[in-house]
């Protein structure tokens, strides 16, 4: 009786400490289930994703363009105009002015007013018709021109003085030239034109122009259409007859 009591009461501790009342030995304590991870580099982890879900799509650039296409933009080489510079990129005006060709208001090609006759030939380099007589007023016109109204040279006092012209082939200092109009003349030399009545044409008139180192003179028909023109210095650029 007393080892039925025993067993009663070891199995009611066994009961009370719920341990198996099989009486066997001792396994160890049984292993908890795992917890659901809840540390702070987790929480921050799901907040991103969070915050990337519920993101808005980024906003187009104003021009349609993607960042892509900006970063492949190779710019402007050196030495080439920019158009974005303030103000924009306007070329150089190429217009050429009025071409001259050999006339000068100071003399042709290379001969000058004022140079006597050896230094004028030389300049001119070629052959002249004509031989000039001490001071006296004198025209030598070049080899193969067909008379001295189609191109001449003046001399007096040993100098030369003034150039005239009667073909349509030289362009006066400035743009001017033969069958041109009194209008075309007072606008490409606007504001430095003189006009005085010619001397021998009805309507006709001098339009006298101004220059660096000399003056041409067109001379026009009672139509106004320039005939002739001479350039020289004074007084001889003044010279009506011109040697006569």
């Amino acid at each position: 009786m007393k080892h039925v009591a025993s067993l009663i009461l070891v199995a009611g501790l066994c009961a009370c400490s719920g341990r198996p009342a099989d009486g066997g030995a001792s396994t160890g304590p049984t292993s908890a289930p795992s917890a659901p991870a809840t540390d702070a580099s987790s929480k921050a982890d799901h907040a991103a994703a969070a915050d990337t879900a519920n993101a808005e799509p980024a906003a187009p650039t104003p021009d349609g363009a993607s960042s892509a296409s900006s970063s492949n933009h190779q710019g402007i080489a050196v030495g080439e105009p920019n158009p974005n510079a303030p103000g924009g990129f306007h070329p150089a005006d190429e217009s050429p002015s009025p071409a001259t060709g050999l006339a000068h208001f100071d003399g042709y090609g290379d001969m000058k007013f004022g140079m006597n006759v050896e230094q004028a030939k030389k300049a001119w380099g070629g052959e002249l018709n004509g031989k000039v007589n001490g001071n006296a007023c004198t025209y030598l016109n070049p080899v193969g021109n067909k008379s001295l109204s189609y191109f001449a040279f003046m001399f007096e006092g040993g100098k030369f003085v003034r150039y005239d012209v009667g073909n349509d082939k030289e362009v006066a200092p400035g743009g001017g030239r033969r069958g041109m109009s009194a209008d075309e003349i007072k606008r490409l030399y606007a504001g430095r034109v003189t006009e005085t009545p010619h001397k021998y044409v009805d309507g006709g008139k001098y339009l006298k122009v101004k220059g660096d180192g000399g003056a041409v003179v067109f001379e026009t028909d009672a139509k106004g259409v320039v005939t002739e023109w001479h350039a020289g210095v004074e007084p001889q650029v003044n010279y009506i007859e011109g040697c006569s």
